[in-house]
């Protein structure tokens, strides 16, 4: 039996114990009014009754009934407090199954692995330089050749950006590693962020190169397959190199579960698939962002939303994963590249919003944080 709340656009419903009812009367609104084509879809909810987990149960469904105003473009969205869902809904037709392309959410998967390959023995350590990885291509670079992992991490390498205004001629080279590297020093190693697709490809051909596989392979063996997930797809560049940072697409539920592994301190059943401490050097403030004025860390965004400090993996057109420490929380979201509505508030501003003033709420509960019960995954310092 179960219990269900809805508002006028979306049902959530959670399993009730028959020993709870005593004299309730239960009330299940099975299905919402209809929505035209633009309504969400629901499956079975993966998820516990929120109360128990520190949820305000009615202000989650707002805020589902708030997503609900986001689609199109919004396609899925999903809640979790630390292991357990708490909302997990589907728009304009979307199903769990079908994978989303992260764009460069997946600048962040980038991130994960490189701190598996320092912990596998595969990369010396992220002050590594890069030299020695394209040893032609940089033969007559000294300059270039300093170039660290960390700078590639924190998207200060100096290089020119290949992203933006620069990205349509970049992808139509015939070779991205090698058209990035060439692009000219605009600042010094070390200095201020210049975000560039670029700069993550390098850094994928890096750990392609370091481990002797395909990035692809390497992922899936060493990052996904761990967390039981597979990577839908994935875009080659002309040389067949696979791209570092875009156009890699996840299901909702394997982004969501990607967050709760950061979430949870790199551990993900009892395994640690990320070294212990890269979470907290991941979520380091180590430049301030060009966009927006975020915190950047190691290919990660940070900022403050709704009072709290929220690290996030961001992909254009409304591709997140938010992970918020202090309330274990996890919040993912795909988003159509296409159906995009002109002339509305800006797409990405009404997903902050909605985490902001909705869903950090809602997890606040009736009561306060300190009120909860215990929770087994650690509390993050910053």
């Amino acid at each position: 039996m179960s219990f269900c709340s809805a508002t006028s656009r979306s049902a959530l419903c959670w399993p009730l114990a028959p020993s709870a009812l005593g004299g309730l009367l239960l009330l299940c609104l099975v299905a919402a009014p209809a929505h035209a084509q633009s309504g969400p879809t629901t499956e079975t909810w993966r998820a516990h009754p929120p109360k128990s987990y520190g949820f305000d149960a009615f202000a989650l469904a707002t805020a589902v009934d708030r997503a609900a105003d986001l689609a199109p473009p919004l396609t899925s969205l999903l809640v979790a407090r630390g292991s357990t869902t708490v909302a997990e809904v589907y728009f304009n037709g979307r199903s769990p199954a079908q994978g989303a392309n992260l764009k460069s959410a997946s600048k962040s998967v980038l991130s994960a692995l490189t701190g598996i390959a320092v912990e596998d023995g595969i990369l010396d350590g992220v002050e590594q330089p890069i030299g020695p990885f394209f040893p032609t291509l940089l033969a007559d670079a000294p300059r270039k050749q300093r170039i660290t992992i960390d700078h590639l991490l924190t998207q200060q390498t100096g290089l020119e950006s290949t992203s933006f205004g620069n990205y349509g001629a970049w992808v139509s080279s015939p070779d991205w590693v090698a058209d990035a590297l060439r692009r000219p020093m605009v600042d010094r190693p070390g200095g201020d962020m210049i975000y560039s697709t670029g700069t993550t490809h390098i850094l994928g051909a890096v750990l392609a190169e370091a481990s002797g596989r395909s990035l692809r392979s390497f992922a899936q063996d060493r990052l996904f397959d761990p967390l039981g997930v597979r990577v839908q797809s994935w875009q080659r560049a002309p040389t067949g190199r696979y791209f570092g940072g875009n156009n890699m697409a996840l299901t909702p539920r394997a982004m969501l579960r990607f967050g709760q592994l950061y979430l949870n301190d790199g551990r993900f059943r009892g395994q640690q698939v990320l070294p212990a401490d890269w979470v907290d050097l991941s979520w380091r403030t180590y430049v301030r962002s060009t966009y927006r004025d975020h915190q950047y860390g190691y290919l990660w965004f940070t900022h403050e939303l709704g009072g709290e400090r929220v690290a996030f993996a961001w992909g254009y057109g409304g591709q997140y994963v938010f992970v918020v420490p202090r309330l274990d929380l996890v919040m993912a979201c795909t988003s159509s590249l296409r159906d995009r509505p002109r002339g509305s508030e800006d797409h990405n501003e009404q997903i902050m919003r909605l985490l902001a003033e909705n869903i950090i709420p809602a997890a606040q509960g009736p009561l306060g944080p300190s009120e909860w019960p215990p929770l087994p995954q650690p509390v993050f310092g910053w």
